[in-house]
């Protein structure tokens, strides 16, 4: 059983300091390819030498290259180019994480629409597909990304935790869409477990977010108290009991969908 995990923020210091262990773990568990998560420009950089150092074989990890809303007051024409330029590493599988975020409105909500219009055009640009990120704010998302869907290859909205109005309307504009261990949290992921089996195979993907949102539902649970890819065994396990699948038939879905998405390599 092969798993891809398509949304790692190896780059956290959390992670970091004990990269190729996790890597040793996540291997042992099942999980035979990650796309690690560029949030920032910096950022973006730095997974796309970790995925070249601690690949050799150029098989299994990948990246992102984009601008997060929380950083898009930082965006500007001098990031384009940057962005630009990252984006032809053949590493780099997709632009982003970019996307609105009117939870936290770490930075200003204009500012935010303008990063991502612009990362929207790049992909275009490009070719690449698109990694969303979307808090309270999937019809203000929905209303730009809809000016471009026709021209992007692919979008999926990453770590999706909305309701059924905003999942639906997602589909209808057919983007994908990312699961975490946000559907093991049972004080506030539960509304999650009846929708995901409206998901199509082909649109699915599983992802761990880690370092962040570890699973509620693992057991024994870690000392260290972060996320890792390892654990995406878990997510796999409540997604798969949510959608009357084995996690056989799941991890083989949502694989061979992460691997069509990204244009990964297959795997012996």
């Amino acid at each position: 059983m092969q798993l891809i995990d398509i949304g790692v923020n190896l780059t956290h210091p959390s992670l970091a300091r004990d990269a190729r262990a996790l890597l040793e773990r996540a291997e042992a568990a099942g999980v035979r390819q990650m796309v690690l998560t560029g949030t920032n420009l910096e950022d973006s950089e730095k997974a796309l030498l970790a995925a070249e150092e601690l690949d050799e074989s150029g098989l299994r990890l990948f990246s992102t290259a984009g601008v997060h809303p929380h950083e898009a007051s930082s965006w500007n024409a001098d990031s384009q180019q940057q962005l630009r330029a990252l984006l032809t590493a053949s590493r780099v599988r997709a632009v982003g994480e970019c996307g609105l975020d009117f939870n936290r409105d770490f930075s200003p909500r204009p500012l935010q629409e303008k990063a991502l219009e612009d990362q929207l055009a790049l992909a275009v640009e490009t070719g690449k597909p698109v990694f969303l990120h979307e808090r309270d704010a999937d019809e203000r998302l929905l209303a730009i990304v809809r000016d471009y869907r026709d021209q992007l290859s692919a979008a999926v909205v990453h770590c999706f935790t909305g309701e059924k109005r905003a999942l639906y309307a997602y589909l209808d504009l057919d983007l994908h869409i990312g699961i975490t261990g946000w559907i093991c949290d049972e004080r506030r992921g539960t509304h999650l477990h009846p929708l995901v089996r409206d998901i199509p195979r082909g649109r699915l993907m599983l992802e761990s977010d880690a370092p962040y949102l570890l699973p509620r539902s693992l057991r024994p649970k870690p000392r260290h108290g972060h996320n890792e890819p390892a654990f995406l065994t878990e997510v796999l396990r409540e997604v798969a009991l949510h959608r009357g699948e084995t996690p056989e038939v799941l991890a083989a879905h949502t694989t061979a969908c992460a691997r069509a998405f990204f244009d990964l390599p297959p795997l012996d």
